[in-house]
């Protein structure tokens, strides 16, 4: 197998892992760029924003503090509380990527969340680099969500309709991810809290300044709950071990009847 030939397999294996991810990231790329279009950006800005920024969510409420004229150390709390949950994800792969060279930095900038999730489930064919394939598979990753952005402010300057609404499409993912979390999620607390805080801070603050406060007064009480979080969790463990391994005062009872 030549080198073209390597890098054709290689390319082909990755997208078909990757094709979950173009589904979404190429009409999430859309809506991102039809909102950046209607706020007075080009799709030059959709393109850099995608290749250097490439942070999701973050992308959409840019478009507001860029409108709102958002001040820079704003803006660097605001990516920071809302896609610092990359950090805690992302430790699981420092050491695998470091050992990938050069193409290191880029592997720890492309870890998105749907990124993060394909990667862990890949089975490496053998013969291939693991490496390799991790690496196309992050790359192709973020040209979906570039060519999405690109065709959105595209279509944002040359088909003129209202776009009242469209940034409900990340709204709509975040809810999709919060069932899927509550569902496997064997406490609810926390889900319970982030709404609570953020009720309370919406009506004491209003919706234009209230994300904040509402963030930082959830991660307190968590850090300070953490401790009984932790014991009430303790139960539930053993609970599970013991139905697996048939142990506990339930085990007793069936063996003697």
């Amino acid at each position: 197998m030549n080198r073209l030939q390597g890098k054709r397999a290689y390319i082909g294996f990755a997208f078909k892992q990757s094709v979950p991810v173009m589904l979404g990231y190429i009409f999430l790329g859309i809506a991102f760029g039809l909102l950046l279009q209607n706020a007075g950006y080009s799709f030059v800005w959709a393109f850099l924003a995608s290749v250097v920024i490439y942070a999701g969510s973050m992308q959409f409420v840019l478009v507001n503090l860029l409108t709102a004229g958002a001040g820079l150390f704003y803006t660097a709390l605001m990516t920071l509380f809302i896609n610092g949950r990359h950090i805690f994800y992302g430790l699981s792969f420092v050491e695998k990527y470091k050992k990938m060279g050069k193409a290191y930095p880029y592997m720890v900038f492309s870890l998105t969340d749907e990124t993060y999730s394909v990667l862990c489930g890949t089975k490496v064919p053998e013969g291939m680099s693991e490496d390799k394939v991790f690496f196309w598979i992050s790359l192709l990753d973020q040209s979906y969500w570039v060519l999405g952005s690109v065709i959105g402010a595209i279509a944002g300057r040359y088909i003129t309709f209202d776009t009242t609404g469209i940034d409900f499409s990340m709204t709509a993912l975040f809810v999709v991810i919060v069932v899927e979390q509550w569902r496997g999620s064997r406490s609810h607390f926390p889900a319970l809290l982030g709404a609570a805080c953020g009720v309370l801070w919406l009506v004491a603050l209003g919706p234009e300044q209230f994300i904040l406060p509402a963030l930082c007064s959830c991660v307190l009480i968590l850090i300070l709950a953490r401790g009984h979080l932790q014991a009430s969790a303790k139960p539930h463990e053993k609970q599970g071990a013991d139905a697996v391994s048939g142990s506990g005062p339930d085990s007793e009872e069936r063996e003697g009847s």
